[in-house]
């Protein structure tokens, strides 16, 4: 399943309501207990949305979210996700027609109404961006004490939990410590978070490095389920715009200097190379266009064996 068009816009006809626009998603109301989560080809890179998208992206990243779904509830005995299918709903098919329908029923997923915990639950397997730039300061990674020597790139002894702000859209995340996330969500919260996202982590990895991939580090986002209060795995999971993936085969030989990767580090290199980090109002050139998509395609076809 491919998409060659491009969609920046999510527009349902008013025929529900919205709840938020992210960065990538537009999230509706389908009932009290359901959203609608749409996945848009827009992205960005350093807290700012280009001007410009990626095209097919927003399928990809929700076909890979539903593989990751998938696989984890199988390979991790207990957890929960708030995924419940993917494409729209029967009525909201009927409503948009199939002109309007097709382009996003490959971009959206139904998932579990659930309160979100305000905090980003980063886990990093090795050290590299933001991490890198606090250690080579101070040692420390989210105020984490490292040893001595490190590299840039370098698989860490343990794989650290190291979690942000969640900030409004146009805000920028800022990495807190554990402590300063205890603070924020309740000790017994935090450490439930921390568990969960190791052991996601984990199970992550071990799939990525069997077809060839370096899962270097990741984003999670839980939300509480009030009726059980249970903490849920949310948003999306393990996709090139909330991960690093390496490529496993060039990853020793490049140590000690920016990996070659199936992400969008590649925007984020010519973004920084021309001076455009943090910038706003940015278009990005049809061929780091082209080369973004081919590496989110690259990914996901290693990942989940199948073709896009």
């Amino acid at each position: 399943m491919s998409s060659s068009t491009t969609i920046t816009t999510i527009d349902l006809k008013g025929a529900l309501p919205k709840v938020a626009s992210g960065k990538v998603r537009d999230l509706y109301t389908i009932d009290e207990s359901t959203l609608l989560f749409v996945a848009s080809d827009r992205i960005s890179a350093y807290d700012v949305i280009m001007d410009n998208g990626i095209p097919g992206k927003g399928a990809l990243l929700t076909a890979m979210s539903k593989y990751w779904f998938q696989y984890l509830s199988s390979q991790i005995p207990g957890l929960q996700t708030h995924f419940i299918a993917s494409g729209l709903p029967p009525t909201l098919e009927t409503q948009l027609g199939p002109d309007v329908a097709a382009p996003l029923r490959i971009r959206s997923m139904q998932v579990r109404r659930l309160q979100v915990y305000p905090i980003e639950s980063i886990v990093r397997g090795y050290i590299t961006g933001s991490g890198w730039a606090e250690y080579k300061k101070s040692q420390t990674v989210n105020g984490i004490p490292l040893p001595a020597g490190l590299i840039e790139g370098q698989k860490l002894a343990t794989p650290l939990w190291t979690p942000s702000t969640k900030a409004e859209l146009g805000d920028k995340d800022e990495n807190i410590s554990p402590a300063a996330a205890a603070k924020i969500v309740g000790q017994d919260v935090a450490d439930e978070i921390e568990r969960q996202s190791l052991q996601i982590y984990s199970a992550a990895a071990k799939r990525a490095e069997e077809v060839g991939i370096v899962l270097a580090d990741t984003k999670f986002e839980f939300g509480l389920d009030k009726e059980t209060g249970k903490v849920v795995l949310i948003d999306e999971v393990l996709t090139p715009d909330s991960s690093r993936f390496w490529p496993k085969e060039t990853w020793e030989e490049n140590l000690g200097r920016a990996q070659p990767s199936f992400d969008k580090q590649f925007l984020r290199d010519w973004l920084t190379e021309n001076k455009l980090k943090g910038k706003e109002g940015v278009v990005v050139p049809e061929d780091v266009v082209k080369r973004t998509a081919e590496k989110y395609q690259e990914a996901y076809e290693k990942i989940t064996g199948q073709k896009w």
